[in-house]
C-alpha cells in the first residue's frame, strides 16, 4: 500500500470520527430508543409466532384425527389417488394418519432448517419465523399434499421411524418436566429473603403427596379389585415403590433435598401409571362395574378432546424451554427470545408422537372412534416412560453426591501420593 493511500484511509478515519463527535448527544439517545423499539417489536412479533406455530400444530392433529375416522366417508374421491388404492383404503385410517404426520413433520423440518442458525432478531431468519404467513400457507400445503403421492412402502417405513421419533419427544418432554420441577423447588425453596414460601412450600409438598397416596389407593380399589388383574396389580405396586424410593432418598442427609420437588415428581408418575393402566384394552381392563358404565359417550368423547390438547401443550411447553437444552447464553437485548431451531424439531417430532397416539404405536392398528392412545403397546410405552422418568429423577438427586465422593476420594489419593514419595 503507498503512503498516499494511508494517509487517505487516515482522513476518511479523522472524518468519520469528527462527525460522530458532532452528533449531538439527544440525537444518540433517540436512536437507542428507536433500535430498542424495534427489537421490542420484533421480540413480539417472535413471542405470538409460537402460538401460530402452535395452532397449526393442532389443526394437523385434528386432520389426522378426521382421516382417521371419517376420511373414507367424507372424502371418497380421494380413491382417484393412484396410491391410495382401492376405494382409497391407504390414505385412511392408520396410514391416514401417518400420511398427515409425515406432512406435519416436512413442514417443521423446513422450518427448523431455514431458522436453526438464527441469533439475532435483526436476521432475515427472525423474519421467516415470525412473518411470511401466506407463504407458509403455501409450503404448509403443499408440505401436506406431498406425503399423498408416496407410496404406502415409504409411508410403512416413515411409520417405524415416528417410533422412534416418538420416543426422543418423550424424552425431551421428560427432560422439560424434570427441568420445571427443579425450578419450582428452588423457587420455593425458603431463605430469609422469602420466609413467606417456606409455609406454602411445605402445604404445596404435603398436598403432592397426599394426592400421589390417594391416587394410589384409588388405582387399587378401581383396576386391581380382583387377584385375576395381577398386571395392574404389578404396575401399581411397583408405583408405590418408586415413590417410597423418592421419599426415602430426597430425604437423606446426604441428598437433602426436600419433599416439594419429590413430591411433583411423585404425582407425576403416579398420574402416568394411571394413564398407562387407562391405555389397555377396554376388553381386558380391569375396572369395577360401575366404572365401566362410565367409561363411554361424552366422557369418553371429552377424554379424547383433552388427550388432543395435551399433546399440542406438551409440544408447546418443550419447544420453548430451550433454556435446559441450549448451550449458548447469550442474552443481548436483540437476541431472540427462544431457539427457533430448537422450537421447530420439537414439533416435527410431535407430528411423530401424535402419530403413535392416534394409531397406539401399532402401524397396523384400526382403531375405534374417538379413541387415542389405546393398546398394549400404549400401555408398555407409557409404563417404560414412568420408570424411566423415576430414574432420571433418583439418579438426579443421587448424582451430586457420587460426583462429590469422587472428588474426595481423587483428592485422597493425590494427597498419598507425595507422601509416599517422601518416605
Amino acid at each position: 500500500m503507498s503512503a498516499s493511500e494511508v494517509t487517505a484511509e487516515v482522513t476518511v478515519v479523522n472524518i468519520h470520527l469528527s462527525d460522530r463527535q458532532s452528533i449531538p448527544p439527544e440525537v444518540i439517545l433517540v436512536s437507542l430508543e428507536l433500535n430498542k423499539v424495534d427489537y421490542e417489536v420484533e421480540r413480539k412479533k417472535s413471542l405470538q409466532a409460537r402460538y401460530y406455530f402452535g395452532t397449526i400444530f393442532l389443526v394437523m392433529n385434528l386432520v389426522a384425527w378426521f382421516f382417521r375416522d371419517y376420511g373414507q366417508r367424507f372424502i371418497p374421491w380421494i380413491h382417484y389417488i393412484k396410491v391410495c388404492g382401492i376405494k382409497g383404503g391407504d390414505c385412511f385410517h392408520s396410514i391416514g394418519v401417518l400420511r398427515v404426520s409425515l406432512g406435519c413433520y416436512i413442514f417443521f423440518t423446513v422450518m427448523f432448517l431455514t431458522t436453526v442458525k438464527t441469533r439475532k432478531l435483526f436476521e432475515g431468519q427472525n423474519s421467516w419465523h415470525s412473518g411470511w404467513w401466506e407463504l407458509k400457507s403455501v409450503l404448509l400445503v403443499v408440505s401436506m399434499a406431498l406425503p399423498f403421492f408416496f407410496s404406502s412402502q415409504i409411508i410403512q417405513i416413515y411409520g417405524e421411524i415416528a417410533r422412534i421419533g416418538a420416543g426422543i419427544f418423550l424424552l425431551l418432554q421428560l427432560v422439560s418436566v424434570v427441568h420445571f420441577i427443579t425450578w419450582w423447588n428452588k423457587y420455593w425453596t425458603p431463605n430469609e429473603e422469602r420466609k413467606h414460601r417456606c409455609f406454602l412450600g411445605l402445604f404445596m409438598s404435603t398436598l403432592f403427596y397426599v394426592g400421589s397416596i390417594c391416587g394410589v389407593v384409588y388405582m387399587y380399589t378401581t383396576y386391581a379389585s380382583r387377584s385375576s388383574c395381577s398386571l395392574n396389580i404389578f404396575f401399581i405396586t411397583w408405583t408405590a415403590i418408586l415413590l417410597a424410593a423418592m421419599l426415602v432418598v430426597s430425604l437423606h442427609s446426604k441428598v437433602n433435598r426436600g419433599l416439594l420437588s419429590s413430591g411433583i415428581m411423585a404425582s407425576y408418575i403416579v398420574f402416568l401409571c394411571w394413564c398407562a393402566i387407562r391405555s389397555e384394552p377396554a376388553t381386558l381392563r380391569c375396572e369395577t362395574k360401575d366404572q365401566e358404565k362410565r367409561n363411554g359417550g361424552w366422557i369418553t368423547i371429552i377424554g379424547f378432546l383433552i388427550a388432543i390438547f395435551a399433546i399440542v401443550m406438551a409440544a408447546f411447553s418443550t419447544g420453548i424451554d430451550s433454556k435446559c437444552f441450549q448451550f449458548s447464553k447469550d442474552k443481548d437485548e436483540d437476541s431472540i427470545p427462544y431457539n427457533y431451531g430448537f422450537f421447530h424439531i420439537v414439533f416435527s417430532l410431535g407430528a411423530m408422537y401424535f402419530a403413535m397416539l392416534f394409531i397406539s404405536w401399532d402401524l397396523n392398528n384400526s382403531a375405534r372412534k374417538w379413541s387415542i392412545d389405546v393398546g398394549w403397546a400404549s400401555t408398555w410405552v407409557k409404563i417404560i416412560n414412568e420408570w424411566f422418568a423415576a430414574t432420571i429423577y433418583i439418579w438426579m438427586l443421587i448424582s451430586p453426591v457420587v460426583r462429590q465422593n469422587k472428588v474426595m476420594d481423587s483428592d485422597g489419593t493425590m494427597q498419598e501420593t507425595p507422601e509416599s514419595s517422601m518416605a
